[in-house]
């Protein structure tokens, strides 16, 4: 086979994985834009573009260096500066931990204490250590705070022309979708379009029967961006194991076995501080729970694994984070960290497929919502997007709380740091987290919070403290997802 030949099979297909993506359509648009500069010469493109590529040995072209590695993680100078402070602050707690209660960081296991723990390693949940004295090391009240904290040097904020976003607790001039850009970047979702969570419950939509086939083909062709596409409309229960191991690229494959047999091996080996928070951790929250505390054995071990995993250090390159030198890993576990696994437990009952597709979710969604970062799909970007769509649209409501001192998003942030995992029902969970994975954003998440308080706002124009507005909001398992979304969405007056 010649070199051109391969070239255009390789082309080929890159664009057949790309399509469907949100990556293929942005390039699709960029190249469309470039047709029209005089420069370029559609006769002579593919020329072009190979000499190119080889005379520039594939680098950037001369003018545009390559941007130092802090600025891949997050290209904001204060919220690079915030982030370190903030893993400053976390790294003291844990030490200050170790050093009071005269635990090390780190120590290697008596063999009696291994054997014991590889006996049990099926129900460590009927183990009762005592953990009275361990603490979390912060709860997500202790990071808003430091979220609302945050300001830019170089931005003059009396310049806003908007007197509502003065209102807000987020003072941080970032860029976040309103109502229009949200309808036309959730087009699926629209108030005609068939969806799993709405359809299912009424009449069946007569798209329902193609999409089960659908959701079969995909699952036979293992074409992740299709079927990320598919997710969009939501995952029938059936299949949506399979379908979002297939978009996360989780195969399970007798190496991934392997690494999780050799982190499990690290965990009888070796007991970490940090074991002792996250068993302090499910006990706090999941084991608490109507709808997990039966998967609180698949918790430890998922955890104590992922807390081993240098697999993960990976995502340290593109997360402002960076991971502390006294650690393994450098994922410090925070008070309802457990909830990111938890529901998924309902989709996978082999503990490396549960391992896998959580660390793949993780590294790709999670470490957002406890990081401090400019990313759209970052915590700051959530909790602004939050504020700006109750500002805008539901005016009064946010108003009357700010006045009686009930602050929504000091009510909606325990919502969206844990990506409502532990307050919605785990139906209705998944099928936000469809969504997730079908957008590749956890821009949904804010959305919702805002959705919850438009459904809600009858009632809350009623309330006249924080305590009475919370317990307004205090139960949000009866909700429906999808019906909340496409409403506030689709149907709300611009």
């Amino acid at each position: 086979m010649d070199e051109g030949t391969e070239l255009s099979l390789t082309i080929a297909q890159i664009v057949q994985r790309l399509k469907g993506s949100h990556l293929h359509s942005q390039i699709e648009s960029q190249a469309k834009e470039c047709l029209h500069q005089p420069e370029i010469k559609l006769e002579s493109l593919k020329e072009d573009v190979r000499s190119f590529l080889k005379t520039s040995g594939g680098q950037l072209p001369p003018g545009h260096p390559a941007a130092p590695p802090e600025h891949l993680k997050e290209p904001l100078a204060y919220m690079r500066k915030a982030q370190g402070n903030w893993e400053k602050r976390v790294l003291k707690s844990l030490n200050s931990m170790s050093t009071e209660l005269g635990v090390p960081l780190a120590r290697m296991r008596p063999a009696v204490e291994q054997k014991e723990l590889t006996n049990k390693w099926n129900e460590m949940g009927t183990d009762e250590p005592d953990l009275s004295r361990f603490r979390p090391v912060y709860a997500p009240k202790d990071f808003l705070e430091v979220l609302i904290s945050l300001r830019n040097p170089n931005h003059d904020s009396s310049e806003d022309v908007n007197a509502r976003s003065h209102w807000g607790l987020i003072q941080v001039p970032l860029n976040v979708r309103d109502i229009p850009q949200l309808r036309q970047a959730y087009s699926e979702l629209n108030l005609t379009t068939g969806q799993l969570g709405i359809d299912d419950h009424a009449h069946i939509h007569p798209g329902i029967h193609k999409n089960t086939l659908l959701h079969v083909w995909l699952n036979t062709v293992q074409d992740s961006a299709a079927a990320q596409q598919y997710s969009r409309q939501g995952c029938s229960t059936g299949l949506r194991a399979d379908l979002w191991a297939l978009i996360l690229n989780s195969t399970n494959q007798p190496p991934d076995v392997m690494h999780y047999e050799q982190l499990k091996a690290g965990v009888i080996q070796h007991d970490l501080l940090v074991d002792n928070l996250i068993y302090k951790d499910v006990k706090l929250t999941a084991s608490n729970d109507d709808y997990y505390f039966v998967f609180e054995d698949f918790l430890y071990q998922v955890l104590l694994c992922f807390s081993r995993d240098t697999a993960v250090l990976e995502h340290f390159k593109y997360n402002s984070a960076t991971p502390p030198k006294s650690y393994i890993l450098g994922v410090i576990p925070f008070h309802g960290f457990s909830m990111y696994v938890a529901p998924l437990c309902f989709l996978y009952n082999e503990p490396s497929k549960l391992y896998s597709v959580f660390r793949e979710m993780y590294i790709r969604y999670f470490f957002r919502l406890h990081s401090i970062s400019s990313s759209p799909s970052g915590i700051v970007s959530l909790c602004l997007q939050f504020e700006r769509l109750l500002q805008t649209h539901l005016p009064q409501l946010f108003y009357h709380l700010r006045q009686i001192g009930a602050q929504p998003l000091r009510i909606a942030f325990k919502w969206m740091v844990r990506a409502f995992s532990g307050y919605l029902s785990t139906d209705q969970l998944l099928l936000l987290w469809d969504r997730i994975l079908g957008y590749d954003s956890l821009e949904v998440v804010a959305v919702l919070a805002a959705a919850v308080f438009a459904f809600r706002a009858e009632n809350l124009m009623e309330v006249t403290s924080l305590a009475s507005a919370e317990a307004v909001l205090a139960d949000l398992s009866t909700l429906k997802v999808m019906p909340l979304i496409q409403i506030f969405l689709f149907a709300t007056a611009i």
